[in-house]
């Protein structure tokens, strides 16, 4: 006999009920659909709040009010089992990026945080661990104690450093731990000094330098030769890759010739091994635009939580149908367990 597949609809509700059940019963949910992995979920320590109260004043941004049962409240209604946690960009801005012990301490408080929530809550939360890049000695130094003491299951980078991207050479030593340890390196976009205040009224514009950067980011890093050289290393861009999807053609056909040797299996090689995940950046356009460039094995599932609301990434998800049943079950969760072998159920 044959059965109908199920609809995306039917999928979401089936991994709403698992991850539900993750909370109450973990046996019967052994046997149940596991609830779904976002890997784009910010946290707000409160001790790293308090650091950054100046800060926050000087620039108006007042974070939403937030705990750990805030996210969870917030991912069981949405069918979501783990979150991987990061830093917010907003709140953070320079300050970890300016070569300092305060850095430095800024970098520990929140990767500490994190490392207790993951302790704290079993399953629910996943750690993308802070460095403070451009401080190269200090980065290495934050990676061995996030892998070593506690247990990263990656790192969160930002798209640019002040006026530095990721492909620049002063960053190589710390790609190289990266690529030694076999890290995912999950990237949140930036604004660079280059491109802050461009608009009377905007200091940053969140509505299209993010996704500028983003691209900026993944240029620096074809230019700089990093993924030919730290094949090992995973990336994982957000809001599908930012205008990354909409300028790949057009880098993959003006890449320097002089800088071939430093991507031996060229551009469009290296945009489809890259991930993307796909928070506030669902809608057809954006995730057709995805699929030119990358497989569904490359695709994640994310949604900017707590700064944004599952809604907004999930409302353009229900009506896409680009995928297929078994694709969902890919992005929802099967991608990232195969990055998070812990998550694997």
């Amino acid at each position: 006999m044959n059965f109908p597949r199920p609809s995306r609809r039917d999928l979401l509700k089936s991994l709403a009920a698992g991850a539900a059940l993750t909370q109450t019963n973990g046996l019967l949910a052994q046997r149940q659909r596991p609830g779904r992995i976002d890997v784009h979920h910010h946290l707000y320590p409160p001790a790293y709040i308090t650091a950054m109260a100046q800060e926050m004043k000087e620039t108006g941004f007042t974070p939403r009010p937030w705990t750990p049962q805030t996210s969870i409240e917030m991912m069981d209604k949405h069918g979501v089992a783990t979150a991987m946690l990061s830093p917010v960009q907003r709140l953070v801005l320079d300050s970890m990026s300016d070569k300092s012990e305060r850095a430095r301490t800024l970098v520990r408080i929140n990767n500490d945080y994190n490392a207790q929530l993951v302790r704290d809550f079993p399953g629910r939360f996943g750690l993308f661990a802070a460095l403070p890049l451009p401080d190269v000695e200090g980065s290495l130094k934050e990676i061995a104690y996030a892998y070593d003491t506690l247990k990263a299951d990656g790192i969160a980078l930002w798209t640019s450093y002040r006026d530095k991207w990721p492909g620049d050479p002063a960053f190589a030593p710390v790609f190289e731990e990266l690529n030694r340890r076999k890290a995912v390196v999950f990237y949140h976009p930036a604004a660079g000094t280059c491109c802050r205040n461009l608009i009377p009224g905007l200091a940053i514009s969140g509505m299209i330098e993010y996704d500028i950067d983003t691209a900026r980011c993944a240029e620096s890093m074809l230019v700089g030769g990093t993924p030919g050289r730290f094949p090992d290393v995973r990336f994982i861009f957000s809001h599908s890759g930012g205008a990354i999807t909409t300028l790949a053609a057009r880098m993959i056909d003006d890449y320097p010739k002089a800088f071939a040797d430093r991507l031996p299996h060229g551009v469009e090689y290296e945009f489809r091994r890259f991930y993307y995940e796909v928070a506030h950046a669902s809608k057809q356009a954006a995730l057709d635009a995805l699929k030119d460039i990358a497989p569904v094995s490359q695709i994640l599932y994310g949604a900017d939580v707590p700064l944004r609301n599952y809604e907004l990434t999930d409302e353009g998800l229900e009506v896409y149908s680009g995928f297929s049943p078994k694709d969902w079950e890919a992005i929802y969760r099967g991608n990232a367990e195969k990055l998070f072998p812990r998550l694997k159920v």
